[in-house]
């Protein structure tokens, strides 16, 4: 039997996770294609990341007064309609603050700053701007997001999947031909997912004025679901 020659033609420069090698008996020459495809949807999902800092002379009480704000937080994303499973603890940090000035001189000492911060998973897109609004009002002064995502995913998945199967398959019956070949035979399909959403947010987009705040304007647009396939196909005659 003749060794089998490879032709490789990538269409992106990440590769898949590689899959258990298989030993496959083969007469013609292989041809391996490494396509990607992206389908756009809208977003069902949104992630609000918010939270208190706050300073105290002292640990105990800065943390204290943190407790105090986001115990307010909390409520008021519950008041929302926000469920537990979808408000999750991301980070408590505790440090002491100091104020450096010429070289020599000690630092002085500021107090603590007590940091909570929580994961909110919003599922009604049409309110995230009510929401970040109303974490202001409840007193959050650390917000990041939102960040748009697709959980809901399995029709896009299909989608992509089918068009870079077919990209693939169509690229290598190119090779073939160009080869001298007239068929192909399917030996090894392997694939990996990928996510795109657009940038999220900057904090400064949050912006209230005075005793009543402006409605924060917030555009889903919408996020990619990618799929990565890698065929592996013998030539045949």
């Amino acid at each position: 039997m003749r060794k089998s020659i490879l032709f490789a033609a990538t269409a992106m420069l990440a590769a898949p996770a590689a899959a258990a090698e298989i030993q496959i008996q083969v007469q013609g020459p292989v041809v391996e294609m490494t396509v990607n495809e992206v389908v756009q949807s809208p977003p069902d999902t949104a992630t609000v990341n918010a939270g208190v800092t706050v300073r105290a002379p002292t640990a105990v009480e800065a943390m204290r007064q943190n407790a105090e704000a986001m115990n307010r937080v909390i409520a008021r994303l519950r008041s929302l309609g926000i469920e537990r499973k979808d408000i999750q603890t991301s980070s408590i940090n505790l440090n002491a603050q100091y104020q450096y000035t010429n070289e020599g001189t000690p630092p002085r000492f500021l107090g603590y700053d007590a940091g909570n911060q929580v994961t909110v998973t919003l599922r009604k897109l049409d309110r995230t701007g009510a929401v970040l609004d109303a974490l202001v009002a409840a007193g959050a002064n650390n917000i990041n997001g939102p960040s748009f995502s697709l959980e809901a995913d399995a029709t896009a998945k299909s989608a992509a999947r089918k068009a870079a199967f077919a990209r693939a398959e169509a690229q290598a019956r190119e090779y073939a031909r160009l080869a001298g070949f007239s068929n192909l035979r399917l030996l090894e399909v392997s694939e990996s997912f990928t996510g795109h959403g657009p940038i999220p947010f900057a904090r400064d987009a949050i912006q209230v004025t005075g005793s009543a705040a402006e409605n924060t304007s917030v555009e889903p647009g919408q996020v990619g679901t990618g799929v990565t396939v890698t065929m592996k196909y013998e030539m045949t005659r």
